[in-house]
């Protein structure tokens, strides 16, 4: 059988013509002609013969046979029983670095481009033919859930570029692992680039999920083919689940906590503290040990919330607090809206900035890390909001 599936007629045809059978004769029986009896096991061994060989290559058919002879420009291959193949021309210059290592004798895989051509010969390709078994390499290493470690050669908004014997794949930044993923909050397009660049010349291990070799797709994943369907993993938490993790991630907009393998959450900077929280960076360290609450799961994403472990301020403030009250608070942060002020830990209130006219009046009455009185216009600890008013200093 062929490499690529072609059975080859080799096989003697002595072998497949079986002996004839003495014919008896009696003085009943009437003498069957010589000739006849010639013709019909010709016939029949011819029709055998015929239905035993392979049908002849098309055009993009892959074959195989021996180089019987190569020039300076053609190589020829042995086709039996449907001639001679030849590389020449434009095929025999663009296979030239592989014919350099072909001796005559050698069994080489070719791909049909042409029948009847030059003198006859079935014309052949060697470097298609390389193309085409590159690409079902790239499915069995599909099927057979084969890791490579390859070098990322560039990047673009979408993710990283990776050559693979000579075919270029992309793989998607969805299919890096969380530790490669660019944690952008904003989602901006530039910054999601420029972290990606920063694994350009690196090497990753992974996998082939996508081959599409007509139009020269070739998808990878760094994720783990063993990891089990992240749906699936998801499925298996509730809201309300009071969990341990490890920190994976610490961006502007939270920290990533690792569940299980396969599966990151993501505590919010809302939800880190009740407090008020700047920089979650300052706070954690990459592979620090969690615990945390899930407090929402929408598709394959988990989000969770540390604070929610701890006691609600807002619940005892209720209990002291009620709307005109006069209360003294710190400022603790200047925003687009005004400034905020925290009355107790975890419990603050917006002096909005329409009060003062601008945000340099407003900065020019209130200092950060003063304190001052204000009046309570606005009292939510259910929604845990408050809004304060300046009380000037009579």
């Amino acid at each position: 059988m062929s490499l690529f599936g072609r059975k080859k007629a080799t096989e003697p045809i002595e072998e497949k013509i079986s002996t004839k059978p003495e014919v008896k004769e009696t003085k009943k029986e009437k003498k069957t002609p010589v000739s006849e009896v010639v013709s019909t096991d010709t016939e029949s061994v011819m029709n055998s013969f015929i239905e035993r060989i392979s049908a002849p290559p098309m055009v993009d058919d892959l074959i195989e046979g021996q180089v019987i002879s190569i020039d300076k420009g053609a190589v020829y291959i042995d086709l039996p029983p449907f001639g001679t193949g030849i590389i020449y021309g434009r095929e025999f210059q663009n296979a030239r670095d592989i014919i350099k290592r072909i001796n005559v004798g050698d069994t080489v895989a070719g791909k049909v481009i042409a029948m009847g051509g030059k003198e006859g010969y079935v014309e052949i390709s060697l470097k298609e033919a390389r193309q085409a078994i590159i690409w079902s390499e790239a499915e069995d290493a599909i099927r057979e859930k084969r890791t490579f470690e390859l070098s990322i050669t560039d990047a673009n908004k979408g993710g990283l570029i990776i050559n693979w014997q000579g075919i270029t794949g992309f793989l998607p930044a969805s299919q890096l692992k969380p530790e490669h993923y660019p944690r952008i909050s904003d989602g901006d397009k530039d910054r999601i680039l420029d972290e990606l660049r920063k694994l350009v010349g690196e090497k990753l291990l992974v996998t082939i999920i996508g081959v599409n070799p007509k139009e020269g797709k070739l998808i990878f994943s760094e994720k783990s083919p063993e990891t089990k369907d992240k749906e699936n993993i998801v499925a298996r938490y509730t809201l309300g689940d009071e969990l341990s993790g490890e920190v994976t991630g610490l961006v502007d907009f939270g920290i990533f906590v690792k569940l299980e393998e396969g599966l990151e959450g993501l505590v919010h900077i809302s939800e880190i503290d009740w407090g008020l929280v700047e920089n979650p960076k300052t706070m954690f360290k990459i592979g620090e040990k969690v615990k945390v609450k899930v407090i929402e799961i929408k598709d394959d994403k988990i989000s969770l919330s540390i604070k929610a472990l701890k006691e609600n301020p807002w619940r005892e403030a209720e209990k002291k607090y009620k709307k005109d009250d006069v209360v003294q608070g710190v400022i603790i942060k200047f925003n687009k809206h005004g400034a905020l002020a925290s009355i107790e830990e975890g419990v603050a209130g917006l002096i909005h900035i329409s009060e003062f006219g601008s945000e340099d009046k407003l900065r020019e009455k209130l200092e950060m890390g003063k304190s001052y009185n204000f009046k309570i216009t606005l009292f939510d600890p259910k929604e845990q909001k408050m809004a304060l008013s300046f009380v000037e200093k009579k």
